[in-house]
C-alpha cells in the first residue's frame, strides 16, 4: 500500500524532550490514579471577594489550587519525595510545578517554596513564569526540579483526565473545569460546581492510603478555603 502524501516536520529539541521523558516515566513507574469530586462554590465567591478589594492582583483558580496542594504537601510529606533505588528522598522544600502549553510542546515552571507563599504573590509569580514560559525566556533552573506538578486542563473544558508523572517526582495532579451540576445535601437535589481532580501516583513510593489522605485533606482545602488563607 502506498503511504498518504505527508509533510514532514523535524522534531523540536523540546519535543524529543518531552517524548523521552513520557516514554521513560510510563514504562519504567507503576503508576495508579485516585480521583475525587472538590466543590468549588465558597472558593469562587472568595475569590470574586479578594478580587474586587484590589488591582494589584486578579487571582485564578488555580493559584487557590496551588496554594491548596502547597498547604496538603506540608501535611502530607510522604508525597513531597523523590524515589530512588537505594532510598527514598524527603525534599525539605515544597516546590509546585505547573504544567504550562506552549507551541510545540509542555513546560512546567516552578512555584519555589509554595507553601511559604500568599495567594497574591503565587498568582503574580504564576502570570511572569508563564508568559516567559510560552515565549521561550525561562531559565533553566526555573523549570527543571520540583516535588510535584499540577496540569489544569479546566480552560478547555475537559472533565476529568488521568496526567503522567513527571520524574523523578512521585505524583501529578490533574485538574478539570469546575462545571455546574446536581448534588445531593441532607437528602434533597442542590447545584454546586464541581471540579473533579485526579492524582496520578509512583506506587513504588506512594501506596493508595497516602494518595487518599493527600486528595481527602485537598478537598478540605478547596470546599473551606478560608482555613488556607
Amino acid at each position: 500500500a502506498t503511504l498518504a502524501p505527508y509533510r514532514e516536520v523535524p522534531h523540536s529539541g523540546m519535543r524529543k524532550i518531552v517524548a523521552s521523558r513520557l516514554t521513560l516515566s510510563k514504562q519504567t513507574i507503576p503508576h495508579f490514579y485516585l480521583s475525587i469530586d472538590c466543590e468549588l462554590d465558597n472558593l469562587l465567591s472568595l475569590r470574586k471577594d479578594l478580587n474586587s478589594r484590589s488591582d494589584d492582583y486578579k487571582l485564578s483558580v488555580n493559584d487557590f489550587i496551588i496554594r491548596a496542594a502547597a498547604f496538603v504537601l506540608a501535611k502530607v510529606p510522604a508525597i513531597n519525595v523523590r524515589w530512588t533505588d537505594t532510598a527514598m528522598h524527603q525534599l525539605s522544600s515544597i516546590d509546585i510545578a505547573v504544567a504550562v502549553a506552549m507551541e510545540g510542546g509542555l513546560i512546567t515552571p516552578i512555584i519555589r517554596e509554595a507553601d511559604q507563599k500568599g495567594l497574591a504573590e503565587i498568582s503574580v509569580e504564576m502570570k511572569d513564569l508563564a508568559t516567559r514560559g510560552r515565549e521561550g525566556k525561562l531559565m533553566p533552573e526555573e523549570y527543571q526540579g520540583g516535588s510535584f506538578t499540577i496540569s489544569n486542563l479546566g480552560m478547555f473544558g475537559i472533565k476529568d483526565f488521568g496526567a503522567i508523572i513527571n520524574p523523578p517526582q512521585v505524583a501529578i495532579m490533574a485538574v478539570g473545569a469546575g462545571q455546574k451540576q446536581p448534588v445531593v445535601r441532607d437528602g434533597a437535589v442542590a447545584i454546586a460546581t464541581v471540579m473533579a481532580c485526579t492524582l496520578s501516583c509512583d506506587h513504588r513510593a506512594v501506596d493508595g492510603a497516602v494518595g487518599a489522605t493527600f486528595l481527602k485533606a485537598f478537598k478540605g482545602f478547596i470546599e473551606e478555603p478560608l482555613t488556607m488563607m
